[in-house]
């Protein structure tokens, strides 16, 4: 279930006037009063939650589920479970995102309430600069410093001594001791999440967190993006620089380093003490091992060994890349030119 410290449950709805409310249709024996509670991934989900496919990478999961219910497209509906309701559309994804908006909201600092809300937990010692916001049900270590108007979100914990600085946003977040977070970052928005639809795109509400243990630096203007439903993590020490951008269920390792503008895309696993390079940028989904180092300006499209070297786009091995660098200079010092009759090289 979503952390309650940040999200509101809506529920519960009937099946039957859930389908209605986002366009999907269910067999004549589906039971339209059972209760749905909440929205959840195909692996997470119980028997009061709704899911959807949307991939054929699926399908297992699909068949393994315990969801009692799940949006599928005509082509799907036949492998549903029979203890799962099959929701029918030709748009999964968008329908699930529709039915998320039905179950769960964010939950809000009332407009009607001080700056500092009145069930905000602050210890001894904060330093609070002016024009701070913070949500109901935050909690505020001893001894950290907020800069002036930086908004923390309702629910959000950060640990003891840190530093935030001007004009951050924090939300959804549970930050450990000794952490640093510069002026201008953001911690805890959507993470970018999109559903095709026949009316254009959808946002795909996001329900997870973002975690930030002890001792982590983050720089200015940095992002770092709430989970889609699991946890996006920073681990213990990592260093992250100005301009970075962290997506959605990220697992950032122990003592990594992200030089700025450095780019991960969602689901990317990093092991310990990995470091990339200024502008490094990583595809979805895949894993950086333990101790590898990305170069600078490297695009990154497949998993990573531990302590290896790569550079280039698309990245590969330093000595593979070092060979084809130089293999490439060769050629081109010793390239013809046959607009002279062949006998003589370009400059």
């Amino acid at each position: 279930m979503p952390d309650t410290r940040f999200f509101e449950s809506l529920g519960p709805i009937a099946l039957g006037a859930m389908a209605k409310a986002v366009g999907a249709s269910l067999g004549d024996d589906a039971p339209l009063d059972r209760p749905v509670l909440l929205a959840a991934p195909l692996a997470h989900a119980a028997a009061d939650a709704v899911a959807f496919l949307g991939d054929r990478r699926y399908v297992a999961a699909l068949r393994e589920t315990n969801a009692g219910a799940c949006f599928v497209s005509p082509e799907q509906a036949a492998i549903v479970p029979a203890t799962c309701v099959a929701l029918v559309t030709p748009e999964p994804q968008a329908a699930y995102a529709r039915a998320v908006e039905l179950l769960h909201r964010a939950r809000r600092h009332p407009s009607n309430t001080p700056a500092i809300h009145p069930e905000a937990q602050i210890e001894d010692g904060v330093l609070l600069s002016p024009g701070v916001v913070i949500g109901p049900g935050a909690r505020i270590g001893a001894g950290t410093q907020i800069g002036a108007n930086t908004v923390i979100g309702p629910g959000v914990a950060i640990g003891r001594h840190c530093r935030v600085g001007a004009n951050a946003t924090i939300g959804f977040a549970l930050i450990g001791d000794g952490v640093r977070i510069m002026s201008g970052a953001v911690v805890g928005e959507a993470g970018f999440g999109v559903a095709a639809s026949s009316g254009g795109a959808v946002d795909v509400p996001q329900l997870g967190r973002v975690v930030i243990q002890d001792g982590v630096t983050i720089g200015a203007n940095t992002c770092i993006d709430r989970g889609a439903w699991d946890d996006t993590v920073i681990g213990e020490r990592t260093k992250i620089d100005n301009l970075v951008q962290v997506a959605h269920n990220v697992r950032l390792g122990r003592s990594c380093v992200l030089a700025a503008q450095t780019g991960l895309s969602g689901s990317t696993v990093v092991g310990d003490g990995a470091m990339f390079g200024g502008r490094a940028g990583v595809a979805d989904h895949l894993t950086i091992g333990s101790g590898a180092r990305i170069a600078a300006a490297a695009g990154v499209m497949k998993d990573v060994p531990a302590g290896e070297i790569w550079c280039g786009t698309p990245a590969r091995p330093l000595r593979r890349f070092m060979r084809e660098t130089a293999w490439l200079a060769k050629q081109a010092e010793g390239r013809v030119d046959t607009r002279r009759g062949g006998d003589e090289k370009n400059d």
